[in-house]
């Protein structure tokens, strides 16, 4: 069996973590038997009932681990310090807002499948409103001109990786 690690980083999501952790599971589940999986949320410091909520579902399913920072460190340590506790042959990256659609790891997989070691997702639409939509597209062309490496236009961090190389 090959085991997917779905890692989670938090920070005042008391509203949606259950829902992703549900659509998360639905979606392994939906795989078949040859996948495994375990869903690590890492916890920023959430001022609201995050932890709480977490610490509800990680009693009913022993494939929800949470890890709980003493303060925020930020959506791109945070989520590393969650990749170093992952146990399965592949992480998988993803927000808990549900602005990453769950139903992609089945695409993750498939290319998994088809020998790719690394697939990113890109934001070509979004939900939030469209002035902001339209001005994060902006940064990231600017900030791909500025700088000196080549970066992915819209890639939000929702990635899917091979933990073992």
């Amino acid at each position: 069996m090959k085991t997917l690690s779905v890692v989670s980083g938090c920070y005042n999501e008391e509203g949606n973590v259950f829902a992703l952790y549900e659509q998360v599971k639905g979606v392994v589940e939906s795989l078949g038997d040859e996948y495994g999986y375990e869903h690590i949320f890492i916890d920023n410091a959430s001022i609201d009932r995050t932890v709480e909520v977490l610490k509800e579902i990680a009693a009913r399913d022993l494939r929800v681990k949470v890890i709980v920072n003493t303060r925020n460190f930020g959506h791109i340590r945070s989520p590393y310090h969650a990749f170093l506790q992952a146990h399965g042959d592949a992480v998988i990256s993803m927000a808990s807002d549900l602005q990453d659609p769950p139903e992609m790891i089945r695409e993750f997989v498939k290319k998994w499948e088809e020998g790719y070691k690394v697939v990113i997702a890109v934001k070509v639409q979004s939900r939030e409103d469209p002035i902001t939509f339209t001005l994060r597209k902006l940064y990231y062309r600017v900030l791909r001109k500025i700088a000196n490496i080549d970066l992915i236009n819209d890639f939000t961090g929702f990635v899917f990786m091979i933990d073992r190389l």
